[in-house]
């Protein structure tokens, strides 16, 4: 359904689609410095859940930006895809300031954005601005084939050629800190995701919806 967007709906939607914009001029400039380095394989680069992740989560806000901006209402599929995108940045922050704290090789300026001010960013939007319908809890569940998939390339990479994006996924750690991280990473995924989904619930402040 279209309608002509108010001026609340029309600041989120550019603020969304700027923020957006940004986080995917930060990564390219991020994969050219590695590109510089001659370590730009794009397989590597995209294997951190950081990065893929945030690049996602760009496009997704892109995407909300532009229905804003158009005063188009976001479909249920694409509310899901918010919330599950929005639950991988809580974690990418929580593991890099918890179990991977540094900056590895990008400047520090860079690590910040992407595992501190996006994710908070990102956060506040899903809490604040209340354009978004509460998400069923019967799909939940859609937080995990990603994560999986990706681990299950990491861990097959990390058993062939020996890269892995992060140490605590070494097979060399040994099996049983493997597999604790492992299910460990997919239980905080599923916390945070619900934690994204319980927050749907709110009205929010911006664009307050309609009490059911």
């Amino acid at each position: 359904m279209t309608t002509p967007p108010s001026r609340n709906a029309s600041l989120v939607g550019v603020g969304r689609a700027a923020t957006g914009v940004t986080m995917v001029a930060v990564l390219a400039y991020a994969y050219a410095l590695r590109i510089a380095a001659e370590d730009g394989n794009p397989f590597d680069f995209c294997g951190y859940f950081t990065n893929q992740t945030s690049l996602a989560t760009a496009l997704v806000l892109i995407a909300a930006g532009v229905l804003s901006l158009a005063g188009r209402r976001a479909p249920g599929w694409f509310s899901v895809t918010r919330g599950i995108v929005t639950g991988y940045l809580l974690v990418v922050a929580l593991v890099y300031n918890v179990l991977v704290p540094g900056t590895g090789s990008a400047p520090p300026w860079v690590s910040i954005l992407l595992h501190i001010v996006f994710p908070a960013v990102v956060a506040l939007d899903w809490l604040l601005i209340g354009d978004r319908p509460p998400l069923p809890w019967r799909h939940l569940w859609t937080l995990l084939p990603h994560p999986i998939l990706w681990l299950t390339v990491v861990l097959i990479r990390g058993a062939t050629d020996g890269w892995v994006p992060y140490g605590f996924l070494l097979v060399e750690r040994g099996i049983p800190s493997l597999f604790a991280h492992v299910v460990g990473i997919l239980a905080v995924i599923v916390a945070s995701g619900a934690l994204v989904w319980l927050a749907s619930r709110a009205r929010g402040i911006v664009l307050r919806r309609k009490r059911e």
